[in-house]
């Protein structure tokens, strides 16, 4: 995981924390809901990723250690 993924994913926070202020301040709190609900698909999507990353980094390194 790099600096910019991190970086892209509390981005993506700030930006739906502001949004969601701005909609409950309207009165629009089901868009403030259809908004989180999307925010977290993405973030779940994200997680995913990282995840998929992480284990194949942990395979290498086990592949590593069967052949030494």
């Amino acid at each position: 995981m790099e600096l910019q993924d991190v970086l892209r994913v509390a981005g993506v926070g700030l930006v739906i924390a502001l949004l969601h202020v701005f909609f409950e301040q309207i009165g629009k709190k089901e868009f403030s809901f259809f908004l989180y609900f999307i925010a977290y698909l993405y973030i779940t999507a994200e997680l995913i990723r990282f995840l998929r990353l992480f284990f194949g980094d942990i395979l290498i390194f086990f592949q590593w250690l069967n052949l030494n």
